[in-house]
């Protein structure tokens, strides 16, 4: 069983500005509350104990605001960045906290609606060295990420080229698991995309990584608009996990 998991918390979410001069992005209030918090009750929820927040833009007032993560039930470490490292680089700088144990990465300005233990559960029944969970994108303002019929990620936006495979069209909405092994794919780069440089690396090398496919609901508060609309889904009909 999986207890440990990074949320990604380092970037100035420069997009909800000038709201986030002031307050980072996971704690900007939906329905009342910092979206982290139900980020971190979330993975309490799927049997997470103890979790990695990196750490850049306001940081410190993220971890003033959840301290040890007692009051979440949880055991909570922080990893700074003196830059933002991007998402792999994010978690490659966090490896002395995560290495030797598989571990869930969350965005930190997203939530899903959705059983963490399932997704976990396809994760270490398949073998993966990376699952991402994917859903459809109606509004295509996603990059694409490419499913064959057995659920294997076969392209991201494109990458790698060449296959001639059937494949299903779908969007990442920000949740991996990773086996320890994905270290060893992450090259010398200290600043780099998990989603543009370490997957299409694995995808070309035919390494097992694999989609969890969803219909759950989904938020985002990356803009003012899918920051109004997660208020008021969360208001109308609270997430349950």
């Amino acid at each position: 069983m999986i207890r440990r998991a990074m949320i990604l918390a380092a970037g100035r979410g420069t997009r909800l500005a000038p709201l986030t001069d002031t307050t980072p992005k996971p704690l900007v209030p939906v329905a009342g509350r910092p979206l982290l918090e139900y980020i971190l009750e979330f993975l309490h929820a799927g049997g997470i104990s103890d979790v990695v927040i990196n750490l850049h833009h306001l940081g410190q007032r993220i971890a003033d605001h959840v301290g040890d993560g007692a009051r979440f039930d949880l055991r909570v470490q922080y990893s700074w960045e003196r830059q933002i490292l991007d998402t792999g680089g994010g978690i490659k700088h966090a490896a002395p906290l995560l290495a030797g144990e598989a571990f869930v990465v969350v965005n930190g300005d997203s939530l899903l609606e959705l059983r963490l233990q399932n997704v976990i559960a396809q994760h270490e029944a398949r073998g993966a060295v990376a699952t991402m969970v994917v859903r459809a994108d109606p509004t295509g303002r996603y990059p694409t990420v490419e499913l064959d019929e057995h659920d294997r990620v076969r392209r991201i936006a494109g990458r790698p080229p060449g296959t001639d495979a059937c494949l299903r069209p779908f969007m990442f909405p920000g949740l991996h698991v990773f086996a320890p092994a994905i270290f060893g794919w992450m090259g010398t780069a200290d600043v780099f995309s998990i989603t543009a440089s370490t997957y299409p690396t694995l995808l070309a090398a035919d390494a097992p990584v694999y989609g969890s496919v969803t219909g759950a609901r989904w938020i985002t508060i990356d803009t003012p608009a899918t920051l109004a609309d997660a208020d008021r889904t969360l208001r109308r009909a609270p997430f349950l996990y």
